[in-house]
């Protein structure tokens, strides 16, 4: 099993940069044995770009978070602020080895039965 995890296209560029080595989230998935995550550019590429291999999943209070992870995070101190107020734990997905697809793929190409994840979805 995977995730498909919809990603705004400018943190897409920056994972295939490598300037952002954690995908940070407000909450997370709940199956543990999950080791890969499907990439979804969302709006307006709408398209599967690649995957990447979980490297490891911190979870932490903001500050603390953002004091483990901020010089490879790959967004501005604002944003990810912003984006954890009002948050006691934070997350991030260490982005481990990435595979970037040779053509985008819809979601139709990739998986027939599949719709945009307003944050992600388990796919097969």
């Amino acid at each position: 099993m995977k995730i498909l995890l919809s990603i705004k296209p400018e943190f897409v560029e920056e994972i295939i940069s490598g300037r952002k080595k954690y995908e940070f989230r407000k909450q997370l998935f709940k199956h543990i044995e999950i080791k890969t995550i499907v990439v979804y550019a969302s709006s307006p590429i709408c398209k599967i770009i690649g995957e990447f291999e979980i490297e490891d999943i911190l979870s932490y209070a903001p500050s603390e978070l953002w004091a483990k992870t901020s010089k490879e995070s790959g967004i501005s101190s604002t944003f990810f602020f912003s984006y954890f107020a009002n948050k006691a734990v934070a997350h991030a997905i260490k982005i481990g080895k990435f595979t970037l697809y040779p053509h985008p793929l819809s979601l139709e190409e990739y998986n027939s039965n599949l719709r945009p994840p307003q944050s992600f979805c388990y796919i097969e």
